[in-house]
């Protein structure tokens, strides 16, 4: 069963590094933990309708954290982003 294509992608990540990426044709997102590169391809091309040439995953591991005032612990929720690179001439408009 095909799983929703705003499941797959969950939002963009804007930072420095991205930016200075979509220079090259690559762009960050964060994705579910679960996906494959097979369902990232498939969505960023029925999303943006442009043809990826690669993906790439790196996982973002969870962080301890400390909540200023009430010497509460917790941990940031960690997940998963890709780097999508586009065929020459595509562009992705991330705003």
């Amino acid at each position: 069963m095909q799983k929703p294509h705003s499941t797959i992608i969950l939002a963009p990540r804007i930072t420095e590094k991205g930016a200075f990426l979509s220079s090259v044709n690559a762009y960050a997102f964060n994705v579910a933990k679960d996906a494959t590169k097979k369902e990232v391809a498939e969505a960023i091309r029925a999303i943006f309708s442009v043809t990826p040439r690669k993906v790439t995953f790196v996982a973002i591991p969870r962080k301890m954290v400390m909540t200023r005032g009430t010497n509460r612990k917790g941990q940031t929720r960690g997940g998963k982003k890709a780097y999508v690179f586009l065929k020459k001439g595509d562009t992705i408009e991330v705003a």
